[in-house]
């Protein structure tokens, strides 16, 4: 009987507790979020206005730069609570039970998906307060910020400035800007170079073309010049047949005395002998004030430097996500859409940061505004990303990222193997195939064989176009018993 009563007790005690919390934590939460909101739109003005702004102080970036990381945060985490499964709405229509069903299905373990509403107020509290203590340390910089000169007028929509200026990169452009710019005394012969290392598609020769766009730049260089490994017949460095106009514009401009940029991008080894050559020649007759950049994957080129390099990492899963959101909603207010905004939240995850795969599928989406066909693409991915995974043992997009074969799927014709062999870029002047990436993968395009696609054309300088080489192919069912995976708890065929 005394045991009887004692579960009775601690029953009731448990409820009246739960109760308590529900009764309390809901206000609450709905105060944070209304605070953390208003400190997110201070930060968020702050940082667009800097990034107008052609700013030279060090500090002021290194702190505006902290701001902009802690504003992405906060982003994600307001996000991250408000896009979270609500596993009682919208049961009574199809693309709600849809929807239910793919927030149930497996994913890729995110802490903000899985962490229970007092974790989220702490997440969210943490958040505020290192908003709120940025902030208050912004004041003065806020007033010296109105002192820099403006690089452009500002766009009237936030995804339309990213449409056209990259990204999160406002601290490496004036670093390049302040290489370009400084001089060296008379009496030094060095000739400056700095190295730009990165992984692949980071956006190094988007950095330095977006920099030589300025006045301040084009004003102090009269001429800037692209070198690629296709100019040069190995790797010393020695122009092949093809680069005799390239040479011949060096050489027209060093006749006239004008400062050159030369911008060398390297995909593959450099011979230390043949670099050692060129810059030997170059500082011979290049112009003082003369600069050259050197871009590659490899830090090999970190010793050719004559200033320290400048690496370039990939955006991190905060900034990539504020920058999803902002290209795929556009003008559209998330807030007013908070199933669709859930579904976006889980597809950007599932790109590993890929910066060619956010343009793509923000497009796909922002042009097919359905509940119905987002939630049928956000099933479509995992199905074959975790398939992929089970296969090859890697994630799709990685090899994509790397430029290196990879197997995907349509999402039209789950009975055919849709293959991408490799990836190359076009200039502006030269042409791109008709057919578009999304057509092929999520669209119903009846291609076959070998042929190639466009992946997305960049907006801002150089204006590259990235086209896939693919194949589509019709897969062979055997009689074999298919493979089962199961990961995290969960099978997939």
């Amino acid at each position: 009987m005394e045991s009887f009563l004692s579960a009775i007790l601690g029953e009731l005690i448990s409820r009246s507790m739960n109760f308590i919390i529900n009764k309390w934590s809901k206000p609450l939460t709905l105060d944070m979020e209304e605070s953390i909101q208003g400190a997110l739109l201070q930060a968020q003005v702050i940082i667009e206005e800097a990034m107008g702004r052609h700013i030279t102080n060090q500090a002021m970036l290194l702190q505006l730069g902290m701001l902009r990381d802690a504003m992405h945060r906060g982003y994600y985490t307001l996000d991250a609570f408000r896009y979270q499964p609500h596993y009682g709405e919208g049961a009574n229509d199809p693309s709600g039970r849809r929807f239910l069903t793919l927030s149930k299905a497996p994913c890729v373990k995110d802490l903000y998906f899985t962490s229970p509403t007092v974790q989220f107020q702490e997440q969210l509290r943490e958040a505020l307060d290192k908003l709120r203590s940025m902030i208050v340390d912004m004041n003065e910089l806020v007033m010296f910020l109105m002192s820099y000169p403006r690089l452009y007028r500002q766009p009237y929509s936030m995804h339309i400035l990213l449409c056209n200026c990259m990204f999160g990169r406002q601290m490496e452009a004036q670093l390049v800007i302040s290489f370009l710019l400084h001089t060296k005394p008379h009496s030094s012969e060095e000739l400056e170079v700095l190295p730009v290392v990165g992984p692949l598609g980071v956006g190094k020769s988007t950095l330095i073309a977006h920099v030589c766009k300025y006045e301040r730049v084009r004003d102090y260089l009269s001429e800037i010049l692209w070198l690629h490994d296709c100019d040069f017949t190995d790797d010393e460095l020695t122009f092949r047949q093809g680069g005799a106009m390239k040479r011949q514009i060096l050489l027209s401009n060093l006749k006239k005395g004008k400062r050159l940029l030369v911008v060398i991008e390297l995909y593959g080894n450099l011979c230390e002998d043949g670099w050692n050559r060129f810059y030997r020649a170059s500082r011979r007759s290049f112009l003082s004030g003369s600069k050259i950049i050197v871009t590659s994957c490899s830090d090999k080129i970190v010793k050719f430097g004559t200033t320290p390099a400048l690496t370039l990492k990939h955006l991190s899963p905060e900034a990539y996500w504020y920058f999803f959101k902002t290209l795929t909603f556009g003008s559209t207010d998330p807030e007013m859409h908070p199933r669709f905004a859930q579904l976006v939240m889980e597809i950007a995850r599932l790109q590993i940061r890929s910066i060619n795969s956010a343009y793509t599928t923000s497009n796909l989406l922002r042009d097919n505004f359905s509940i119905h066909f987002w939630c049928k693409v956000l099933s479509f991915l995992r199905g074959f990303i975790q398939k992929h995974i089970c296969k090859f043992g890697v994630h799709p997009f990685e090899l994509l990222n790397k430029n290196k074969p990879v197997q995907l799927g349509r999402m039209a014709s789950l009975s055919e193997d849709f293959m991408i062999c490799h990836e190359y870029r076009c200039s502006p002047q030269e042409g791109v195939p008709e057919i578009r990436m999304q057509d092929v993968m999520y669209g119903s395009n009846k291609k076959q064989g070998k042929f190639e696609v466009l992946g997305w054309r960049s907006q801002i300088p150089p204006y590259y176009s990235y086209v896939y080489v693919c194949e589509i192919r019709e897969r062979k069912i055997t009689g074999a018993k298919r493979k089962h995976c199961v990961e995290d708890g969960a099978t997939s065929s």
